[in-house]
């Protein structure tokens, strides 16, 4: 196994901090009004957000250092597209639509911690 599934804490918190994450999208999205825009991208944002959760504790799970870089590369492609998408709630300037800046916050510090994370992994050979 690998060594992240060993009830590693940071991982543990790192594993809170993702699912925190996709609950506050959760929130976020079921909150928005009804529009085209807003169901095409808070869709894109659910499924975002959501993975960067979900595909994070699959990482955690990963029986090789090869399948566990493979993960982190997926994971930070769903923390990136998480920010492009509040990004874009952000700079559309929609109407009715305030995006918490705590969840923006949060975008960019994750994608942050998983674009380390894969350069690390990446760069470790196991």
């Amino acid at each position: 196994m690998h060594a992240a599934t060993d009830m590693n804490p940071i991982a543990e918190k790192l594993k809170a901090r993702t699912k925190t994450f996709a609950l506050d999208v959760i929130h976020f999205v079921d909150a928005l009004p009804r529009t085209p825009a807003t169901d095409v991208m808070g869709r894109q944002l659910l499924r975002a957000g959501t993975g960067v959760a979900g595909n994070y504790r699959s990482a955690c799970r990963a029986r090789s250092h090869a399948e566990f870089t493979a993960r982190i590369g997926v994971v930070l492609e769903e923390a990136d597209e998480s920010e492009l998408w509040l990004e874009l709630f952000v700079e559309s300037k929609l109407r009715n639509i305030v995006v918490p800046a705590r969840l923006v916050q949060e975008s960019h510090e994750l994608r942050a911690i998983f674009v380390q994370s894969n350069l690390t992994a990446r760069s470790r050979k196991h």
